[in-house]
């Protein structure tokens, strides 16, 4: 689990939609970009979509909400080119294997979508890796070139 400050902060940007929330994690991705040095890069950001379940429940796509200030912000593209294309279960009870289970083939490029570039996952919290090593898999598959992923929290110690 990560600090219990970072999980009220990411549950009250998340499900509460609080623009204060959402600044802190928004805040806390821009720092990680700025000391990556991605200068020689031709740099994409990439959002980990939310289900089309918690889209409804939350009255937006949150990573991809927070991704699109992001690249204003910097000036970098957002390319938002992954979709779920199968159901997958909450992921908050499940350990590493089961994680990975559910993730797999879980991802696919929306129609017509081909995001160019070194591109850059975003998601808000990396616990096993699984959603973020599939969606890096999915884009390899189809021959592009998948650089680094930047999330707002890491559970200590990853699961």
């Amino acid at each position: 689990m990560y600090s219990p400050i970072a999980s009220k902060i990411i549950l009250a940007a998340k499900e509460n939609g609080l623009v204060g929330a959402d600044t802190l994690v928004i805040d806390s991705i821009i720092h990680v970009l700025s000391l990556a040095r991605f200068n020689d890069h031709n740099i994409r950001l990439v959002p980990i979509p939310s289900s089309p379940s918690a889209r409804r429940r939350r009255g937006r796509s949150f990573v991809v909400d927070i991704t699109s200030k992001i690249g204003r912000q910097l000036g970098i593209p957002v390319s938002d080119s992954l979709e779920l294309c199968r159901k997958v279960v909450d992921q908050s009870g499940l350990d590493a294997t089961a994680r990975a289970e559910n993730m797999q083939g879980a991802f696919t490029l929306k129609r017509g979508a081909f995001p160019r570039g070194d591109l850059i996952l975003i998601d808000d919290v990396v616990t096993t890796g699984a959603t973020l090593t599939e969606a890096a898999r999915v884009l390899r598959l189809q021959g592009l070139h998948v650089l680094a992923s930047v999330t707002a929290c890491v559970a200590q110690p990853l699961r």
